[in-house]
């Protein structure tokens, strides 16, 4: 450990998943203590069980909740301060996905996605800046090399990420008078569960997937979790002090379709 994040504590949404699970035990590594939030409680115990393992000294607790609910924002919160007794880093990375062309878009879909895509963040950004504000600390929001190169069939998904990086510049000019600072990460072609899973039931094999990483950045192949998980890290810690309304693109140089 180097410590990077020693004392700091961390809220995390989207801890079950790929990104947000990485990125919850890198922190762990560096010293953070951390509260992984997601909906799907095996899920979210198995991780923090594997955390445990993998980091003993792990300062982690977690949290059932569906951050789609605006009332959970306020729950997330006072359960990081009943166990940590501050907030010093919120990382807003939970997310959904919907295959619909925007002609078939429907009305339950935009509100499921936008509830948990975009306005979680909201939510619980508001909920979490009285603590951050008197630990002067920062928001990393996770959104998608996809909000600023959208692409067809995913119309609600990449148009909530672009609202992510609008929100985070917003953030980062209301907020610097109180010493936040608030970044986006934007990840390219990341390989978590999700993938391998929906691959798998498309009759599609590990090939497949790296044939199409192969054709769709400088990098030809998939980001693991963990490199994804890196850059959020640098932006939550102090070597970071001087970053901020910055989206930094992490996608192993996407190709611009």
């Amino acid at each position: 450990m180097t410590g990077r994040l020693k004392g700091k504590v961390a809220i995390i949404t989207g801890g079950a998943g790929g990104i947000g699970s990485a990125t919850g035990q890198l922190f762990c590594e560096e010293g953070a203590k951390v509260l992984l939030v997601d909906r799907d409680e095996p899920a979210l115990n198995s991780v923090v069980a594997h955390i445990r393992t993998a980091v003993p000294a792990a300062e982690i607790a977690s949290l059932t909740a569906d951050v789609s609910e605006e009332q959970s924002a306020s729950r997330i919160v006072s359960t990081a301060i009943s166990k940590f007794g501050r907030i010093d880093v919120l990382v807003n990375n939970a997310g959904i996905r919907a295959y619909e062309p925007l002609a078939d878009a429907k009305s339950e879909t935009w509100d499921a996605i936008l509830k948990t895509n975009l306005l979680s963040y909201a939510w619980l950004t508001r909920e979490a800046l009285p603590h951050l504000r008197a630990r002067r600390g920062n928001v990393v929001n996770v959104s998608s090399t996809h909000a600023v190169n959208p692409r067809a069939g995913m119309g609600q998904y990449d148009v909530a990420k672009a609202g992510i990086i609008s929100m985070t510049k917003t953030l980062a000019f209301e907020e610097a008078a109180h010493g936040i600072r608030a970044n986006a990460v934007c990840p390219g072609l990341t390989l978590t569960p999700f993938h391998l899973r929906r691959a798998e039931a498309a009759g599609r094999t590990r090939k497949d997937l790296d044939d199409e990483a192969a054709g769709g950045c400088l990098a030809r192949r998939w980001a693991e979790p963990r490199e994804i998980a890196y850059p959020i890290l640098w932006l939550a810690s102090d070597e970071a002090s001087y970053i901020t309304a910055t989206a930094i693109m992490v996608d192993g140089g996407r190709f611009v379709l």
